[in-house]
């Protein structure tokens, strides 16, 4: 084999991938626009497609059906928030209130950015399925929060809980909250941090500690 054929063989499995990867991001940015527009209960399949221009052969090569579409639209949120979420952690110095205070207003401005981002005046809830979507991002995020708090609790003998258990309330607090705060005008993110903060910290004293 020659010097020029060997060179071009990474090269063209690296023009596949990238092929894949702008088809991928293709359908995830038309879902995003068909749920905005349509609903997503309203939306399908096919006006997904219609929106990309692939074939229907195309679609199914990378998703079987809206439900993985919108799991994929989730996780990639998901994924984009963990950088932030970890450099709230960081600027925390060990303090809990510090690091919820500062994970919970960054999660909702993200949220907001995120809501302008689909360009739609349609509710929020029309735009998402009614079940509640866990994908392997969004559960690599409750780990990153539970190890958070446990590495918090371990500096912090009054804080000795479940972590697990308060991860989990932290997190279903913060997303009840923010998933109401999108749908008040004007938006308030301070406003609904402090409350969800407060909910959590006014309710963390009355929790059963642990050996």
């Amino acid at each position: 084999m020659s010097e020029v054929a060997y060179l071009s063989v990474p090269a063209a499995g690296g023009k596949r991938e990238q092929t894949k990867l702008a088809n991928r991001q293709m359908i995830l940015d038309a879902a995003r626009a068909v749920f905005a527009e349509l609903g997503y209960e309203t939306a399908t399949v096919r006006d997904i497609i219609r929106r990309t221009g692939l074939s229907v052969g195309a679609f199914y090569n990378y998703y079987r059906s809206k439900e993985e579409v919108y799991e994929a639209l989730s996780d990639d949120g998901a994924r984009r928030f963990r950088p932030i979420l970890q450099a709230q952690y960081d600027a925390a110095d060990g303090d809990f209130e510090t690091y919820i205070r500062g994970a919970i207003r960054a999660y909702y401005v993200f949220l907001v950015d995120e809501h302008e981002a689909w360009q739609t005046t349609r509710p929020v809830e029309e735009r998402q399925p009614h079940m509640q979507v866990e994908t392997p991002e969004m559960r690599a995020v409750f780990e990153q929060v539970r190890n958070s708090i446990e590495l918090i609790r371990r500096k912090d003998q009054q804080s000795h809980v479940d972590a697990e258990y308060l991860a989990a309330a932290c997190i279903a607090i913060a997303r009840e909250v923010g998933h109401h705060m999108l749908m008040r005008r004007p938006l308030d993110t301070e406003g609904a941090a402090e409350f969800a903060v407060q909910m959590i910290m006014g309710g963390l004293p009355a929790l059963p500690r642990i050996g």
